[in-house]
């Protein structure tokens, strides 16, 4: 079976790249990949134009955590991280740094096996940044964090990319996709979907929703029979899709319908990756324009992280 196929993109530097797919999709055989742990039977996958198998120090090239679980639970947090800065020739003293910066100072000498979800996912974090790394990957990085937890990390990845370094993170929480992602990589069934700015992805959708509030949603309802698509998400509410506000503002106060609020629906990513992922990932060529800029076809998996 193949996992997946053709997938050509590039990640650049000084943003934020969200990795977004369907169960199944390919995402983590992708990360894999980047990271050199699976080899892909045709093509390269690339960090800075190297393949990660061949680093001699990787977590100076590229940090990542792909699963807070894969530590020994009998080590320390400190001891922990003490092999991997010891392995990758990195200075001791940068362990204890890190375990400042994450905020696991107070627990650094505990065995692993007593963390819990958000302390295991800090410190995968931790190690992920032990090399002050240019490149960061990371699957799934709020798993088990509070909410202090995802604001600490959403600011982590918004200060590392305006310092110009690649933060490429997969997540199925889109709404903090959507608050801390500059782009957005989009696949399914192992190709490539969507390969675009967030602003584009979003500007994408094709129907406009607009939020009426009113006295006479009843006579601005029939008014719009036929014309568009009318729901009562509350008493006194219309939700109207497909009518610009403007339009509807302009009816309302032809037929004499006082309007207490008038506004369009700010658009998620979710919408947009629902219409996109539509059909678990139809890669049907797409029209010129549309959101699906892929790159020539290569085998098997091509892609680099800069």
């Amino acid at each position: 079976m193949t996992a997946v196929d053709d997938l050509t993109f590039e990640v650049a530097a000084g943003k934020v790249t969200g990795f977004l797919g369907p169960n199944g999709a390919g995402k983590s055989t992708t990360l894999r990949m980047v990271l050199g742990l699976d080899r892909p039977t045709a093509g390269s996958a690339t960090v800075n134009g190297r393949r990660c198998a061949g680093l001699a120090a990787p977590l100076r090239e590229v940090g990542a955590l792909l699963d807070a679980d894969a530590v020994h639970p009998a080590r320390s947090g400190r001891a922990h991280l003490r092999i991997a800065a010891h392995t990758n020739g990195i200075p001791l003293s940068r362990v204890d740094e890190v375990l400042e910066q994450v905020g696991l100072a107070a627990a650094a000498r505990r065995r692993i096996s007593g963390y819990s979800l958000g302390m295991r996912q800090r410190l995968g974090i931790a190690a992920a940044l032990l090399g002050d790394p240019p490149v960061l990957v990371f699957d799934e990085p709020v798993n088990g964090l509070d909410l202090d937890g995802v604001r600490w990390i959403r600011a982590l990845f918004r200060g590392f990319a305006d310092e110009g370094r690649t933060v490429f993170v997969s997540s199925h929480l889109l709404s903090e996709v959507q608050l801390v992602a500059d782009r957005v990589v989009v696949i399914g069934r192992g190709r490539l979907i969507a390969d675009a700015a967030v602003d584009e992805v979003l500007g994408g959708l094709d129907e406009v929703r607009v939020r009426v509030r009113t006295p006479a949603s009843a006579t601005l309802r029939r008014a719009l029979a036929g014309r568009a698509e009318v729901t009562v998400p509350a008493p006194g509410e219309l939700e109207v899709t497909g009518v610009a506000s403007a339009d509807i503002g302009d009816l309302a106060h032809d037929i004499g319908v006082p309007l207490h609020h008038l506004a369009e629906v700010e658009q998620s990513l979710e919408q947009a990756y629902l219409s996109l992922t539509d059909g678990a990932g139809d890669h049907r060529d797409r029209a010129p324009g549309s959101l699906d800029p892929v790159g020539p076809e290569r085998a098997a998996a091509s892609g680099s992280a800069r």
